[in-house]
C-alpha cells in the first residue's frame, strides 16, 4: 500500500511537463523576491512597538502633566509668563551644554544630518538628556511641539536597534533606513497619524527627493507605532473639525492664490530662520546663555500678543489646542494674522536660539490662522476650506514636503474632503517659496554615494556578451571584417590556446598605422599590453580608481584566473550602476 503514494509522487515529480516548467517557476519566484524583506518584518514592528511607546510617554508628560496647568496659570496671570519660560529655556540651555557632546545637534536636524553623513548613526548615550530637553523646551511654553523629540527618539530607537540585531546579518547601509523607519513611526504615533509619518519621513532628507529605500519598513513601523499609541491615548485626530464636501472653481483658484501668499510667508520666515540660526551657532557665547535669551524673548512675543488680545489663544508651547481655538471661535482677521505673526516671531526666538524640538506644528498653526484671516477677508463661508490650505501650504513651503503637508491635513485633522484644494495651495506654496527651507541639512535630492561600491564585485556589472579579436589577425581583416560589422572604439585582444587575453585594441591606435603596412601588422602588434587586468571578485571603487588614472582607454578587462576573457567594464557601467546606487533602483549585492 506504501508502494504506490511513493511510485506516485515519483511520477508526478518526473513529469516532463513538471520538469521542464518548474526551473522557470524558481526563476521567477527568486526575481520577485530578490530583496531580502523577512527581516523587516521583524525589525520595523520592533522599532514601531518601541518608538509608539516612547512618544506616548513624552505626549503625556508633556501634554497631560505640564502644558494645560501651565496655560491655564499663565493666562490668569500673564506675570508668570517671563519668570516661567526663561527658567525652563535656561535649564535646557544647561542641560545640552552639560550632557551631551554638541548642543547644537539635536531633534529633525539630527536625523537628517545623520542619514546623509554618518550612515544612520546615532549616538544614544545622550538620548535621555535630549528627550529632557525637549520635555523642558516644549513643556514649558516654547514655540514647538512633540514632533522634534519625537522624531528624534523614533530615529535614535531605529539606530540603536541596528547594534542590537546583529543575528539578522544587517548591513550597514540598513541603519540608515532603520533611522529613517524610526522617524516615520514617530511622527506617525505623535500625531496619530500613520501615512504623515511614512511621507514625511521620506520626504524629509530632501528638497526634491524621497527616501526611497525605507519606503516598506518606514509603512510597517508607522502603522505598528501609531496603533501603540492609540491603545494608551486613543485614535481620534488630534486637530479634529469638521469638513464640508463641497467645494466650487472659485474656491481652488482662491486655493491657488493662498498657497502663493503662503509660499512668499514662509519663504520670508525660513530665510530669516535660518540667517538667525547661523549666527546663533557661531556665536561665541556659553550655550545656556543664547537660551535663556531666547526664553526671554519668546515669552515677550506670548505676553505681548495676550496683552494686545486678551483671550483663549497664546502663541507658546505645543498649541495644540489652539486649532481648535481658532476654527470654532470667531476671531477678527487681524487677530488672527498679529496671532501667526507673534507665533512665528516665538518660534524663530525657541528654535534659532538652540531649543531642542522641531517647527511642524507652528507652521501648520501659523498657516491655519492665515488661512482662517484669508477666509473672512474674502468673505467665504468655506473658513475650513481654506484653514486647511493655509495649513498644508505653509508646512509644504516651509519644510519643503508638500505631499506630507496634504496628508497631513487629511489624517489630524480629519478634512479629508479638502484633499484637492490643500494639494493645489501646497503645489504653489512649494514652487513659490524656491529652494527655502527650515532645514539646514537637507540634500535637494540623492546623491551618489560611491562608498556603497566597496563590496560590490564588477562580475555583477561587467558586460559579458564582448567583440574580441584574435592577436594574429591582420588590420586590413579586421578592419573590413570585424571593425566594419562591430563598430567599437576599443576591443579586447586575444591570444593562444585556449584565448588568453594579451591587450587591447584602440581604433584610434589603427588609424596612425599608414595603410600599406595593414597588410603585414597583426591586431597584436599594435595592441595595448598596459591595459589592467582584474577578477570578477574586484569591487567596483577599485575599478573606479583604475579608470581614474591617467590612461587613454577606458576600459577594464575582466579575466579568469588562467588569463581567459570573461567581460569588460567601461566608465558607463560604472556610472549606471551609481545611478542606481543613488535612486535605489537595484540592490547592490554581490552577483550569486
Amino acid at each position: 500500500m506504501s508502494s504506490k503514494p511513493v511510485r506516485l509522487h515519483r511520477r508526478v515529480l518526473e513529469h516532463p511537463l513538471l520538469r521542464r516548467y518548474f526551473p522557470l517557476v524558481s526563476e521567477d519566484l527568486r526575481t520577485t523576491y530578490t530583496r531580502d524583506l523577512s527581516k523587516w518584518l521583524i525589525i520595523a514592528p520592533l522599532i514601531g512597538l518601541i518608538t509608539g511607546l516612547v512618544v506616548t510617554g513624552v505626549a503625556v508628560v508633556i501634554l497631560k502633566e505640564l502644558w494645560p496647568p501651565l496655560l491655564a496659570l499663565m493666562v490668569r496671570k500673564l506675570w508668570t509668563i517671563v519668570p516661567i519660560v526663561t527658567a525652563a529655556f535656561a535649564v535646557t540651555g544647561l542641560i545640552m551644554q552639560h550632557f551631551t557632546p554638541d548642543p547644537n545637534e539635536h531633534s529633525t536636524e539630527e536625523i537628517i544630518r545623520s542619514y546623509h553623513e554618518h550612515q544612520g548613526q546615532i549616538n544614544v548615550r545622550y538620548f535621555v538628556p535630549k528627550i529632557l530637553a525637549a520635555i523642558t523646551t516644549v513643556g514649558f511654553g516654547g514655540s514647538a511641539a512633540l514632533e522634534g523629540p519625537s522624531i528624534y527618539g523614533g530615529g535614535a530607537i531605529g539606530s540603536w536597534l541596528w547594534t542590537r540585531l546583529h543575528r539578522l546579518r544587517l548591513k550597514p547601509r540598513d541603519r540608515r533606513i532603520m533611522l529613517i523607519s524610526g522617524a516615520a513611526a514617530g511622527m506617525a504615533a505623535v500625531f496619530r497619524a500613520p501615512m504623515t509619518g511614512l511621507v514625511f519621513a521620506l520626504e524629509m532628507p530632501y528638497k526634491d527627493d524621497l527616501a526611497h529605500e525605507a519606503l516598506l519598513p518606514s509603512l510597517i513601523a508607522s502603522v505598528v507605532s501609531y496603533m501603540t499609541l492609540a491603545a494608551f491615548l486613543g485614535a481620534e485626530p488630534v486637530f479634529n473639525f469638521a469638513s464640508g464636501t463641497m467645494f466650487n472653481r472659485e474656491d481652488l483658484l482662491w486655493s491657488a492664490f493662498l498657497g502663493a501668499l503662503m509660499g512668499l510667508a514662509a519663504m520670508a520666515f525660513t530665510i530669516t530662520f535660518r540667517r538667525a540660526r547661523v549666527f546663533m551657532v557661531h556665536w561665541q557665547a556659553p550655550h545656556w546663555i543664547k537660551l535663556t535669551l531666547g526664553g526671554f524673548f519668546t515669552s515677550l512675543c506670548g505676553l505681548g500678543f495676550l496683552l494686545l488680545y486678551r483671550g483663549p489663544l497664546v502663541p507658546l508651547g505645543p498649541n495644540y489646542e489652539a486649532v481648535g481655538q481658532i476654527l470654532q471661535l470667531h476671531h477678527s482677521s487681524a487677530e488672527l494674522i498679529v496671532f501667526g505673526i507673534f507665533k512665528l516671531a516665538a518660534t524663530l526666538f525657541t528654535l534659532a536660539t538652540g531649543g531642542v524640538s522641531a517647527m511642524f506644528v507652528p507652521l501648520f498653526l501659523t498657516g491655519g490662522s492665515f488661512g482662517t484671516a484669508f477666509a473672512q477677508l474674502i468673505h467665504s463661508h468655506s473658513i475650513e476650506l481654506f484653514a486647511a490650505v493655509g495649513m498644508a501650504a505653509f508646512i509644504s513651503a516651509g519644510y519643503k514636503t508638500p505631499l506630507a503637508a496634504v496628508v497631513f491635513v487629511a489624517e489630524a485633522t480629519g478634512g479629508h474632503a479638502f484633499i484637492v484644494p490643500a494639494l493645489i495651495g501646497s503645489a504653489v506654496a512649494y514652487a513659490v517659496s524656491g529652494e527655502a527651507s527650515a532645514s539646514g541639512d537637507q540634500r535637494q535630492h540623492e546623491g551618489l554615494r560611491v562608498q556603497e561600491l566597496h563590496d560590490v564585485p564588477v562580475g555583477s556589472l561587467m558586460q559579458q556578451t564582448v567583440v574580441a579579436v584574435p592577436a594574429e589577425t591582420t588590420l586590413r581583416a579586421f578592419a573590413e571584417s570585424i571593425g566594419r560589422e562591430a563598430p567599437h572604439l576599443s576591443y579586447p585582444v586575444v591570444g593562444g590556446s585556449p584565448a588568453r587575453v594579451i591587450g587591447l585594441l584602440s581604433v584610434a591606435a589603427l588609424g596612425a598605422v599608414p595603410v600599406d603596412a595593414w597588410e603585414t601588422k597583426t591586431v597584436g602588434d599594435i595592441a595595448d599590453r598596459t591595459v589592467p587586468k582584474i577578477g570578477s571578485d574586484c569591487d567596483a571603487l577599485e575599478a573606479i580608481r583604475l579608470l581614474s588614472e591617467d590612461w587613454e582607454q577606458r576600459m577594464l578587462l575582466v579575466t579568469a584566473p588562467d588569463g581567459t576573457l570573461l567581460g569588460i567594464v567601461t566608465s558607463t557601467d560604472l556610472l549606471r550602476m551609481l545611478r542606481l546606487s543613488g535612486s535605489h533602483a537595484a540592490p547592490l549585492s554581490p552577483a550569486k
